[in-house]
C-alpha cells in the first residue's frame, strides 16, 4: 500500500509517496522528472552501506544511471566544508539545470544536499529519499535546507522545495532503536502542536509502531506529513503559522549546541526534551494545566525516550549559558526570543511575551535534577 500526500504550492507542486518497497520502484517514480536518464546521488556511509545498491537497482530498472558521493555520517557533516565538497562534486559530474540530484539519507543529508542543489547553477531540482523516521516525517518535506555554523543550527540555508519525496517505510527497519525513537520525537510534536486526536492515537499505537508494526508506521508518517504539508501550503516561508513546527526546538537547539551537535544528543532527542520543557514553561505561566506536561512526559517515558536534561550524558552549561545559546536561535526577532507554547495538548501558539525569569526557572529546575 502506497499513501500519497500532495504538497500543492503554486508552480512547485510535488508529491510525498509513503510506503514499503519504494526504493525498488524509485526509477519509475523519478523517470518522469528527467530530461536525460541519469541522476547524481549524495548519501552518507551508513545509509550507502545498507541501501545504495537497492536504490541503484531500482533506478537501473528504469534505465537510469547514477553516480554517488558518499559523505561521513552525523550532524557535523552539515558544515561549510561538506557543502563545498557537494557543490564541487556536482559540478565535476557536469550536473545541468535540467538534471536531478538525489538526497539519500536522513535529515543531515537532506538539508545539506537540498542546500547544495539550491545553490548549484542558481537552483537545480532535487529528490528527497529520506531514510530515517525523523527525515520522513519532517525534514524532507517543506523545502527548508541549510547547514550549521559555529553560531548555531540551520542559520545558513535556503527555501528550496524538492520535486518529489519517496519515503520508503521499509528502510526504517534498519534503524537502531535509538535513531528510530529520536525520529519519534518529531512525530509526537505534531500531535502536541495541533492534533490532540493524533496524540491520543500515538499513546495507544506508539509501542506497536516502535516494535515494527508496518501499518502503524505508514499511518504515523502519513499523518505527520499531511499536517506538515497543510501548514507549509499556508505559510511556506515561515511568516506565521509554520513557526508552530518549531515546538520544542528553541530548547532543543540550545541543548544540541551545548552538546556540540554530537552523538550525546540526537536532534529528535533534543526536540522531545524541548517539548517537555515547553509544556512545563506553559504550565508555569498558567497557560495550560499541570496535567498536560505530566502527560507529555509520561508518554515519552513509556516509549523509552529521553525526557529530561538528566538523560543527557556529560556536562551542560548553567541556565544562563543555555539561555545565551537560545539567543542564537533563528526564532529571535528584533533581538527578542520567540517561543512555541501550548494552551493544551494539540493547541500550540507562538509568543514573545515570555518573562526571562520564567525561562530561567524552568532551566534551573531541570538542571538541578541532573
Amino acid at each position: 500500500m502506497i499513501e500519497r500526500v500532495a504538497v500543492d504550492l503554486p508552480g512547485r507542486e510535488y508529491n510525498v509517496e509513503i510506503g514499503q518497497g519504494l526504493l525498488a520502484k524509485a526509477g519509475s517514480h523519478i523517470a518522469p522528472l528527467l530530461r536525460r536518464p541519469r541522476v547524481a546521488i549524495i548519501s552518507d556511509e551508513t545509509v550507502a552501506a545498507l541501501h545504495l545498491e537497492a536504490l541503484r537497482s531500482g533506478l537501473g530498472d528504469a534505465g537510469i544511471t547514477a553516480e554517488a558521493l558518499i559523505l561521513p555520517p552525523g550532524e557535523a557533516t552539515k558544515c561549510w566544508a561538506q557543502l563545498t565538497a557537494c557543490v564541487e562534486w556536482l559540478l565535476d559530474q557536469q550536473v545541468e539545470r535540467g538534471d536531478v540530484v538525489v538526497a539519500f539519507g536522513g535529515g543531515v543529508i537532506g538539508d545539506l544536499v537540498g542546500f547544495a542543489a539550491a545553490m548549484l547553477r542558481r537552483g537545480v531540482r532535487f529528490v528527497q529519499i529520506p531514510t530515517s523516521l525523523l527525515a520522513q516525517v519532517d525534514s524532507s518535506v517543506g523545502g527548508k535546507t541549510g547547514i550549521n555554523t559555529r553560531h548555531g543550527k540551520n542559520l545558513v540555508g535556503a527555501f528550496h522545495q524538492p520535486s518529489l519525496v519517496l519515503a520508503d517505510t521499509g528502510v526504517l527497519g534498519t534503524l537502531t532503536p535509538r535513531d528510530f525513537l529520536a525520529g519519534y520525537g518529531e512525530v509526537v510534536k505534531y500531535g502536541l502542536l495541533g492534533d490532540a486526536g493524533f496524540f491520543d492515537w500515538l499513546e495507544g499505537q506508539g509501542p506497536a509502531l516502535a516494535a515494527g508494526d508496518v501499518s502503524a508506521r505508514i499511518e504515523a508518517v502519513r499523518r505527520s506529513v499531511q499536517m506538515k504539508a497543510d501548514i507549509v501550503m499556508r505559510d511556506e516561508t515561515e511568516q506565521g503559522e509554520r513557526a508552530l513546527l518549531n515546538l520544542g526546538h528553541t530548547f532543543g537547539h540550545a541543548l544540541e549546541a551545548a552538546t556540540g551537535y554530537s552523538s550525546r544528543l540526537l536532534h529528535g532527542e533534543g526536540v522531545a526534551i524541548g517539548c517537555a520543557l515547553a509544556f512545563e514553561l506553559s504550565s508555569r505561566m498558567g497557560l495550560c494545566s499541570q496535567e498536560a506536561p505530566s502527560r507529555v512526559r509520561a508518554h515519552l517515558r513509556t516509549m523509552g525516550m529521553k525526557v529530561d536534561m538528566a538523560d543527557i550524558d556529560g556536562d551542560l552549561p548553567d541556565a544562563a549559558g543555555l539561555l545565551a545559546l537560545m539567543g542564537q536561535d533563528k526564532k529571535v526577532v528584533s533581538g527578542q526570543l520567540h517561543f512555541v507554547l501550548a494552551r493544551e495538548i494539540g493547541a500550540a501558539f507562538t509568543t514573545a511575551d515570555v518573562a526571562v525569569e520564567d525561562v530561567m526557572s524552568v532551566l534551573e529546575d531541570a538542571l538541578a535534577q541532573r
